[in-house]
This record gives structure tokens, sequence and C-alpha cells, in this order.
């Protein structure tokens, strides 16, 4: 913490906010390090074993609801939202109705969120590192044991809604979050209040069924978890729910009434990639590993590597039309399929040939 003791931190906690905004954060809140409430439902999660293979969710002890243990000296947490939704999209229920088409959560269609939030997250630790002098911080973007949403919460950015997202009165929900870790006494925001009411549209929509109870997910069922964070075999019984999503999920958001406030990013980073919006199934299906890397550089979808993107292409051509073209293409795949995408091949083609 800079040494000066002359510093009037209710001054320079709006000041804080008016840099953030200035560098395209949506909201800017400030949030003290007690999650208590927090520490004890993410361990009662664990204990559900909701978690799945996400085994990191467990692997850091205390950290991740004890701010001070991960990063020392912190006392108070910057928390920040940026906008992601791109304008220029498809919309996304044309998509999720047509089989030939590829769906991808609209997070992903544009640069990796991690660089960007981060990048920005430096120039804002810099800025006020000008004004203030040295301070102890680090920045957060969904890549260590942080309880971002729970932060924000607290923050007054938003609530956390029955599906566990982060939803804004304002703002909806289809934004990105980010932290600064501090040093600084900060005078910390009123957490918000949840707006959920009786409303359980979330939870009904669900393909899979992954929103348990209100408010709690079972990771082991959700689109996003079975598309992006599992490395092995999707369980047969929730293949044919996935339907053409091929990469996260969206429905929960989607269906949510708070979104019609959403607004619109209006950054470029965000913007779709490669026509990832609009893209079928089987031009993705046929990209060769050299142009899944080329065309997913830069990109949050790279993360789960060639094999996994081909296994889940293939679990969703099962679940469209049988064509020339599609069982051409799945042949072909199997023919060159190390075990897991031969099962989730073999799986399509004997799907689309018994159903069409």
């Amino acid at each position: 913490m800079p040494t000066s003791a002359k510093i009037d931190f209710t001054q320079l906690t709006q000041q804080i906010k008016d840099w953030g905004l200035s560098l395209g954060f949506q909201q800017v809140g400030i949030s003290d390090t007690n999650l208590s409430q927090a520490e004890a439902r993410l361990d009662q999660w664990l204990a559900h074993d909701f978690q799945g293979d996400m085994h990191y969710m467990s692997a850091h002890g205390l950290k991740r609801s004890r701010p001070a243990l991960l990063h020392p000296g912190t006392c108070s947490i910057i928390s920040v939202r940026m906008n992601y939704l791109y304008p220029a999209t498809r919309d996304s229920q044309q998509l999720l109705t047509d089989p030939a088409a590829a769906f991808i959560s609209r997070y992903a269609l544009g640069r990796d969120y991690h660089k960007v939030l981060r990048n920005r997250l430096q120039k804002f630790a810099e800025m006020i590192n000008q004004q203030i002098g040295d301070f102890n911080y680090r920045a957060f973007v969904d890549s260590a044991p942080v309880l971002e949403k729970a932060i924000a919460e607290k923050a007054g950015l938003g609530w956390i809604g029955k599906h566990s997202n982060l939803i804004n009165r304002q703002a909806g929900s289809w934004f990105f979050l980010g932290e600064l870790y501090t040093d600084l006494p900060l005078i910390a925001d009123q957490p918000a209040a949840n707006h959920c009411g009786v409303c359980q549209a979330c939870i009904e929509i669900c393909p899979t069924r992954a929103i348990v109870a209100p408010y709690q997910v079972d990771a082991r069922r959700c689109i996003s978890y079975l598309t992006i964070e599992l490395h092995g075999s999707i369980p047969e019984a929730l293949r044919p729910l996935i339907g053409n999503r091929i990469y996260g999920c969206d429905d929960c958001q989607l269906i949510c009434p708070w979104n019609r406030f959403a607004k619109l990013s209006k950054e470029a980073d965000f913007a779709p990639r490669h026509n990832l919006d609009q893209a079928t199934l089987l031009t993705l299906f046929n990209w060769t590993e050299s142009e899944f890397l080329s065309k997913t550089e830069g990109s949050a979808i790279r993360r789960i590597g060639y094999k996994r993107w081909l296994r889940n292409i293939a679990v969703a051509l099962g679940n469209g039309h049988r064509t020339p073209e599609v069982i051409t293409a799945l042949r072909n795949k199997l023919d060159q399929a190390d075990p897991l995408l031969g099962e989730h091949v073999d799986w399509a083609l004997k799907r689309i040939n018994s159903s069409n």
C-alpha cells in the first residue's frame, strides 16, 4: 500500500471506478474479502461431487474463498464487468433450431476473453499506480482459484441467479468478470439484491436438467462442462440432449427475462471470427488439425484441442439429419479416429441411421 497517510480512500474509491469506466469496463465495484457464505456454498457443492472432473475446484484448499491466502495482503477487491454480446452474431434461437448449424456459446466467438480482460486489468492497475504510487495487487480473469461471481455479487455488480450466472438488473448477464486483488483499504459497495423471484425459466429450459435445484448446478450434466471441461467420453444418455451445441450452452441465459435489458458490446475483439456465428457442423468437422489451430488462434476454443472439438461435432452431427455428406464425413473420420473420437463417430453413425 502507498506509504502516504494522506490518501482519502473514499475519494480514491470513486476515482478508481471512474478510471475503470474510462478503460471500457461497464461497471466497477468494490468488495471486502469476507466470503464465508460463498465458502459454505462451495463446500456443499463439492460434497455432492457436482464438480465432476474439475478437480481444480478443490485443489487449492481455502485459497479460493479466502483471498488473502491466495494473494497475501489483500484487503479489498476491485471487481469489473465487461459486456461481450456482439451485435453482428446470428440469432441464437435460429441456430439452435437448425440441425445443420453449429452452435458455439456467444462468449467464445471472438478473441479469448482471458487475454482481453487481463490486458485491460493491467492497464487499470497501471493507471491506479500512476495516481497513487506503488501498491500491491494481482489481476485475475477466471484463471486462478477465485470465487469471481461471489465477489462480484458482494461488489454490487449483480446477483447470482438460479442458473449460477451473475445477473445485473440493468444489463442482464452477457458479460465477463475480472478482479484486482489489492492492499488498498477501499470502501466496499453494498451487495446486490436478488431479483429472480419465483421465476424458474432457466431451470425448466436446461436441456440436460443440470440445474438440479435453484442455485445448484450439477456440472456433470451441464453441456458447457460436457463440451469444454470433460476430457473423456460424453455419457451416452446425455448426447441426444446436446443437440447442435458444440462448445458451451447459452440456453439459461437466452431464456432469462433480465436479458431483455442486455447491452451489446462495442469491443471489436469480441466480434465473431471465421464466421463461427453461422458456420455449419460439416464445415467445422472437415477442418484439418492445422486449420483448427490456425482458426482458433487467440480463441478460448483452442483450449479443448482438436480431438475434443471433433468429438463434440460428431455428437451434434449424430443429432442432425442423415445426408450423404454427413455419412461420408463421419466415415472418413472413423477411418483415422483414435478410440475416443471413434466411439463418438460410431455412435453418431448408428444414431442417424436408426432415426432418419
